[in-house]
């Protein structure tokens, strides 16, 4: 997969930008996504093959003088800066100001929240830094990280040196569905169940979608590939998770794990760990982005009628069969993975393509609010409710593997108690089976605004 897919608008307005600065000066952007999720690859579509000078450095959690003395080793070669011996992160990024005073200067810096780890200071000092030379330095610094909630409190949180600072902020995310699915038929792979696994492999993450290609090729079992000795998907949930998890990985690792095996209430949760999760929980959805709370589409904000769900389709799979066979792993039983991958992805995929189903209307661009719905008694669950309030539509659907299972009636008798509650006058509602038998038809015409478009 090494041809380039999507991110049209972010590649022409970060180019737009950096062919730009001898007007508008100093331009600071933010650019924020999970790892591996195509922030380095964008950035290098958008400037490797450019007229404009870029510079890139990559904070890795190290002592400041050695990222001090990385970094002028880069500056001393690219910018041909022979005698400069910076002693200082501040010396370097003033140089480079300094510099782009005289000539136009992209600066990017990768996993920039974790100068916070190497020298939080530095933070302040880029602000007064910034602030002097905005004006007359010709630099379009961009500032990327993976976890969300710590760029955001950089740039927005109210007593933050850099606070408002950021010019523009680009939020990546994973590919929607029709990227997965053009991935795969330039791989010659499309088809609807496969595409549902590779939703579930991937969940859209350009990095897992590469490797997928290149299983794809070598194995027609897709799972003998990914379940391997070689395979890079074994470690990757740990590699993803450990360091932003930091000492308390252990535990995060357990709750994940819990939410995996179907524990999707903070009650359930705590009985499964016999512990309490409360500030688990709430640093794993507001700090970490990696969980999502699910409440029914009727409810307010603050309903505590709450399910959890791990919010990354590969790293639900990669707890639930990889993280859940931990010893089978230690022993080199891939075997025994397999199989119970075998005996349970039936059943386990058939609740993800809710999901899947869901990345498609909400790429559809139809609809304001998407989400699922059941009562109070945990009853009548209704799998996707979308609604449209600027057409006054609302779309009801159940989701499931077999369209035959599909039972209109029943889903209009089950959606009353919602519809009550919903309280939407004058509003059409349309009921949809949603299965893997017309997935190609609904991709190619998501359920529109008229009523039983695709029934």
């Amino acid at each position: 997969m090494h041809k380039f897919y999507n991110r049209e608008n972010e590649l022409l307005t970060l180019k737009r930008v950096s062919s730009n600065l001898e007007h508008s000066k100093g331009q600071l952007s933010v650019m924020v996504g999970r790892r591996r999720v195509g922030k380095t690859r964008l950035l290098n579509e958008a400037f490797a093959a450019g007229s404009h000078r870029y510079l890139y450095f990559f904070i890795s959690r190290k002592t400041e003088s050695s990222l001090v003395d990385e970094f002028a080793q880069v500056i001393r070669s690219e910018l041909s800066a022979k005698f400069f011996h910076p002693q200082s992160l501040r010396d370097i990024i003033e140089f480079l100001l300094e510099y782009a005073k005289t000539q136009p200067l992209t600066v990017i810096f990768d996993e920039f929240q974790d100068i916070d780890k190497v020298n939080a200071a530095l933070f302040s000092e880029l602000q007064n830094l910034w602030d002097s030379y905005k004006t007359s330095a010709m630099m379009h610094l961009i500032c990327c990280g993976s976890l969300f909630s710590m760029m955001v409190k950089i740039f927005k949180g109210k007593d933050e040196p850099l606070l408002n600072r950021d010019d523009r902020f680009f939020r990546i995310q994973p590919l929607q569905p029709s990227y997965i699915a053009d991935v795969m038929k330039d791989h010659q792979q499309f088809s609807a169940e496969n595409l549902l696994i590779w939703w579930c492999l991937s969940g859209g993450i350009p990095k897992y979608l590469e490797w997928l290609t290149v299983f794809s090729q070598e194995s027609e079992d897709i799972f003998e590939a990914v379940i391997s000795e070689f395979s890079p998907f074994i470690k990757e949930g740990t590699h993803r998770l450990v360091e932003d998890f930091g000492t308390e990985h252990r535990v995060y690792f357990d709750i994940l794990g819990a939410i995996a095996k179907g524990n999707t209430s903070r009650n359930k949760i705590e009985n499964y760990l016999g512990m309490g999760v409360g500030l688990h929980l709430e640093h794993l959805d507001n700090n970490f982005n990696v969980i999502s709370k699910n409440r029914p589409i009727t409810s307010k904000e603050t309903s505590r009628d709450v399910r959890y769900s791990i919010a990354d389709p590969f790293l639900k799979f990669w707890f639930r069969f990889i993280h859940a066979n931990k010893s089978a792993v230690e022993m080199e039983n891939y075997t025994y993975i397999r199989r119970h991958i075998q005996r349970d992805f039936e059943v386990y995929s058939g609740s993800e393509l809710e999901s899947l189903y869901r990345a498609i209307l909400i790429e559809s661009k139809q609809f304001g609010r998407i989400g699922g719905y059941w009562d109070a008694k945990g009853q009548n669950e209704i799998d996707v409710v979308a609604i449209n309030d600027l057409d006054k539509h609302i779309l009801i659907a159940e989701v499931k593997r077999q369209h035959k299972k599909y039972n209109q009636q029943k889903l209009i008798e089950k959606s009353q108690g919602l519809l009550q509650k919903l309280k939407l006058k004058d509003y059409t509602v349309s009921y949809h089976g949603l299965s893997l038998d017309n997935l190609q038809e609904v991709m190619a015409a998501p359920p529109g605004l008229e009523p039983g478009s695709i029934a």
